[in-house]
C-alpha cells in the first residue's frame, strides 16, 4: 500500500493528445511509485499555473536520483526489469506538445521531483 496525495491546483485546459499525455503521466507516476515503495515513502501530485504554462509536479519520497546525467538516455535504466525507454518517451511527448520534462532530487527531504511544463 502506498499513500498518494493530490494537491489540487486551478482548473486549466491544455491542448494535447489525451492518449499521449496519459502515457506520459502514467510513466511518471509509475516511476514515482516504484521509488517510494523502496523506502515506504509517499507520492505527491500537484499542479499550478505559471504565466502561460501549466506546471505539473510529481514528487516521491524514494531514495532519490543517483545519476541524473543518464536519465533521458535511451535504454539506460537502474531498474532490474526496466527498459530504459519510459523517460525518453515521456520527454519526447512533452516536447512534441511544446513542453518540457525535468527530473531532479528534491530540495527538502529525500526523493525526486518530476516537473512537466506544458503551454496553455
Amino acid at each position: 500500500r502506498l499513500d498518494v496525495e493530490i494537491i489540487p491546483g486551478p482548473n486549466v485546459t491544455v491542448q494535447a493528445d489525451g492518449d499521449q499525455l496519459d502515457q506520459l503521466l502514467i510513466n511518471l507516476l509509475h516511476n514515482a511509485v516504484d521509488a517510494a515503495l523502496e523506502t515506504d515513502g509517499s507520492v505527491t501530485v500537484s499542479w499550478a499555473r505559471n504565466g502561460t504554462h501549466l506546471d505539473i509536479f510529481i514528487e516521491d519520497e524514494g531514495p532519490g536520483l543517483s545519476n541524473t546525467a543518464n536519465l533521458f538516455v535511451p535504454f539506460f535504466t537502474t531498474k532490474p526489469k526496466g527498459s530504459g525507454i519510459g523517460l525518453v518517451l515521456s520527454r519526447q511527448i512533452a516536447e512534441a506538445h511544446g513542453g518540457t520534462l525535468s527530473l531532479e532530487n528534491r530540495q527538502t527531504g529525500t526523493g525526486c521531483q518530476a516537473q512537466l511544463r506544458l503551454p496553455l
